[in-house]
């Protein structure tokens, strides 16, 4: 008969402190994962729209000219 090990599973570590914790876990609600990554993203948007202007392309005209031009909703 096979040995059996027992592992504690990945996901049920709780403890930063322990050396089985993973941080990148999936986790919901507002984390700080999830606080780092929106603030990422952010940063692309906003340089983004730097960019944008900075090569002359008005980004709030475009989006008005975009909206009028869509066909109504029904």
């Amino acid at each position: 008969m096979p040995e059996e090990t027992h592992v504690k599973p990945v996901a049920t570590v709780t403890d930063p402190a322990d050396a089985n914790y993973d941080r990148n876990a999936p986790k919901p609600g507002i984390t700080a994962q999830a606080e780092i990554w929106n603030g990422r993203l952010a940063m692309i948007g906003f340089l983004a729209y730097l960019l944008w202007d900075w090569a002359g392309v008005n980004v709030a005209h475009d989006l008005f000219h975009l909206v009028s031009a869509a066909p109504p909703i029904q």
